[in-house]
């Protein structure tokens, strides 16, 4: 056997104690803590404290307590830097002119010197829960971190480290895949760097790259919106399990009681000087020029412009947000932070319900040009499948001419291609991500009529893009922030963190179901707790008629409630949709009319019609049930499922929304003596009547 195989199945091995060990002391709420160290071979933290060259690590890491858990049971690769590396890295912090805190908090130029929350930056940084060897990282991609945040690894091609492995573009691997009975230990000349500077700083620093796009940042006033990175402090406290009923046990949230911070982020997607040249713009004048051709008429598709009876301006004050290059700009700008890895929850990336064999990874984001979306896709019929394009657009794209499928190739003719997202090349700023594109991108008049008039399912997170910026969405039950005593499963948040939610009556809980065996879109969803009398606004759709949509689980413990649409998140706007709705009623109730479609000749078509005209219609073809070792098949995904715990969706009804103004939904419980009954939010479809109503074709199962 070779030594990669043996090392697959030893790490194998390793996991499955792992999770042997935490299944049986899972139970135990206050375990034996020396059980936990009880090792006859050697540990991340032995192998660390004896290495001579790894003093000053060893000191960050016993600071903060980590050397417990890297001499503790689990599975980790630890990123170890020597005390070279850790000298020059603090002499980096303490004497950087442009960090957003002075000397970065440093209180001197010494390992003493650094700050208690440097140190748990320092150690949650160089650490993952994922076993990732040097095989692992060979060419270009990310490793995620306990800190939340990745960091990027290439291999060197050129020079006299060619071939050895370079993390976050600054710290090469001396030794690599040592091996202890809790993981790995990569031993690296640096510290893998963490970035402070901001958004704008770091285009200045890559003038040789983006000169033009950097140069139309500064012009538009735009790198000064780009300069937060906190909404400020809010409290979280540890909820006490016995005031919710159900199975809710909420975390503790970020860290343990006390007040932490709501991080803002940004994600940027920019055209190189070398992509502008091949569009034939070679100067700022002329990103100008072609920024008044795009956007000169930008009102007749624009409802936003055009209901609010705003002009485009084509003068030379770009810091008008209706100057066609400020819109140009603006455009290229999400409100979230975002790693290239991060922008769609790709296949495969759960080993919990993702997507069945035919689905695919797709999500919406606002942009910062105003109530305007963006839409990001990983088509599976596309190269490898791994590409990612922004305003890809094919007709008819969610409607079908075939039963159990997304429709023949005939139907959907790509009309646009898309802009491709680059998978390397990334910049990493203090407070978000720089990444390159390889075309001009364009609100143009192909996205409001073509690529967002299709069936939208928006998921929790890209509604609440908080949970990206502050790393709650794609952390697992496995990832090991969850403080000890609580359910690893949820994580507490206080409902005030929400910028675009508004409380109506203060008696709630919101928990974040993190990854895990949730029957639910993308492994996660939003959950709220106790008297419940909240609105969230929605994505900033074109102007239409649109069929609004929520999905849920019917089960005993649901709510019995009430949807409201509005204007504004001001109560006395709200007008109900849909008639008062009861998560309990089992599917097989005749108000909902749920089948077996396995056992229909039709595979439920007709059901599906008659469930519609109630309200109601199934979960979605595209996920549902684990990921079986033999792969997916159409008896374990959610057409086919059949069982008291699947997916429903409720149809809310038909309403007229405006780009031109806000769209909020509110719900309600009417539970009087059930306060604490839940309700969940796993995304929310906003789907046009011009998908509803078409005459040639059906909306897919998908």
């Amino acid at each position: 056997m070779n030594n990669s195989f043996m090392k697959t199945m030893r790490h194998l091995l390793l996991t499955a104690v792992g999770g042997l060990m935490l299944t049986v002391t899972a139970c135990n709420p206050e375990p034996d803590e020396s059980d936990l160290y009880t090792f006859t071979g050697e540990t991340i933290e032995s192998f660390i404290a004896q290495d001579s060259l790894l003093t000053s690590f060893n000191y960050i890491l016993t600071r903060v307590g980590y050397d417990k858990m890297m001499a503790a049971y689990g599975s980790y690769t630890c990123f170890a830097p020597t005390n070279d590396g850790v000298a020059f890295y603090c002499d980096s912090l303490y004497n950087d002119t442009q960090a957003v805190i002075p000397h970065n908090g440093m209180t001197e130029n010494s390992l003493e010197g650094l700050t208690d929350s440097l140190c748990l930056n320092i150690v949650k940084y160089h650490i993952t829960t994922t076993y990732r060897d040097v095989v692992s990282m060979t060419g270009n991609g990310e490793v995620n971190t306990m800190l939340g945040y990745e960091f990027s690894f290439n291999t060197i091609e050129d020079g006299p480290d060619k071939g050895k492995t370079l993390l976050g573009g600054k710290a090469t691997i001396l030794s690599s895949d040592n091996e202890t009975i809790n993981g790995l230990v990569h031993v690296i000349d640096h510290v893998i760097p963490r970035f402070t500077l901001f958004i704008g700083d770091i285009f200045d620093r890559n003038k040789d790259t983006y000169s033009i796009f950097g140069e139309a940042l500064k012009l538009t006033g735009l790198d000064d919106s780009l300069m937060t990175y906190t909404r400020g402090r809010f409290e979280f406290r540890q909820l006490a399990r016995e005031n919710y009923s159900g199975n809710l046990y909420p975390a503790a949230g970020v860290g343990s009681t006390g007040y932490d911070e709501c991080k803002v982020g940004y994600t940027v997607f920019a055209e190189s000087d070398e992509v502008m040249r091949k569009n034939g713009i070679n100067s700022i004048s002329d990103l100008i020029a072609k920024a008044n051709e795009w956007y000169g008429q930008a009102p007749n598709w624009y409802n936003y412009m055009s209901e609010n009876k705003i002009q485009v301006s084509t003068g030379d004050d770009y810091t008008n947000r209706f100057n066609a290059l400020n819109m140009f700009v603006a455009y290229h700008i999400l409100e979230a932070s975002m790693s290239t890895n991060q922008l769609v929850f790709e296949k495969g990336s759960s080993s919990y319900w993702n997507y069945a064999p035919d689905a695919d990874p797709y999500d919406y984001y606002e942009t910062m040009l105003p109530h305007t979306l963006m839409k990001i896709w990983e088509p599976s019929n596309v190269g490898s499948g791994k590409t990612l394009f922004i305003n890809r657009y094919r007709t008819f794209n969610t409607l079908t001419d075939q039963l159990a499928s997304q429709g023949s190739d005939a139907m959907h003719q790509v009309v646009q291609k898309g802009v491709t997202i680059s998978r390397g090349g990334s910049l990493q700023a203090f407070n978000g991500y720089i990444h390159s594109i390889d075309g001009m991108l364009v609100y143009n008049e192909m996205v409001p009529k073509g690529v967002l008039n299709e069936r939208m399912r928006v998921n929790c997170t890209s509604l609440f893009p908080e949970l990206i910026n502050n790393r709650f969405r794609y952390i697992s039950t496995s990832d090991g922030q969850i403080p000890s005593g609580y359910d690893g499963s949820r994580r507490g948040i206080p409902a005030k963190f929400f910028k675009n939610v508004v409380l109506y009556d203060n008696s709630i809980c919101f928990a974040y179901c993190v990854h895990g065996a949730w029957r639910c879109y993308q492994s996660d969803q939003m959950q709220f707790w106790g008297k419940y009398d909240l609105a969230f606004k929605l994505p900033s759709v074109p102007s239409g008629v649109y069929e609004i949509r929520v999905v849920y689980a019917p089960m005993s413990y649901g709510s019995f409630m009430q949807y409201y649409i509005g204007n504004s998140s001001n109560v006395a706007s709200m007008m109900p949709i849909g008639l008062p709705f009861d998560a309990t009623v089992p599917v097989e109730d005749p108000r909902v009319g749920l089948t077996n479609a396995n056992e229909e000749d039709d595979l439920g078509v007709a059901t599906d019609i008659a469930m519609h005209n109630r309200g109601y219609m199934r979960g979605p073809y595209s996920y549902c049930g684990h990921a079986e070792s033999t792969g997916w098949t159409t008896t374990n995904n959610g057409r086919f499922e059949w069982g008291s715990s699947m997916t429903v969706r409720y149809v809310l009804g038909r309403v007229q929304l405006n780009q031109g103004g806000e769209n909020w939904l509110r719900i309600k419980t009417l539970n009087s003596d059930k306060s604490t009954n839940p309700v969940g939010l796993d995304f929310v479809e906003l789907v046009p009547t011009s998908v509803l109503d078409n005459q040639q074709y059906t909306e897919d199962w998908y």
